[in-house]
């Protein structure tokens, strides 16, 4: 999978399931500062990682990313 469909595959789970606006999402937008991303939401976004790339995320992965590019070269690492 291209780090291109794997950030519009995140593009589209952050603004369908964590209603986080589009327009806020960039390569160097900070996952919590930026997009609002809190301890709560982590859950959601490990259950989405593994429904949409097959991965099982640990939450504790999640919390030395600072941005969505990150974010994603993370998970194209991965899978």
């Amino acid at each position: 999978m291209t780090l291109e469909q794997i950030e519009e595959r995140v593009t589209e789970f952050l603004v369908e399931d964590l209603e986080i606006e589009e327009d806020k999402i960039s390569g160097d937008a900070r996952l919590k500062e930026d997009l609002g991303i809190d301890s709560l939401e982590v859950v959601d976004v490990v259950v989405l990682v593994e429904e949409a790339f097959n991965y099982k995320m640990k939450p504790e992965d999640f919390k030395d990313l600072k941005t969505f590019d990150d974010f994603c070269a993370f998970i194209q690492q991965h899978v």
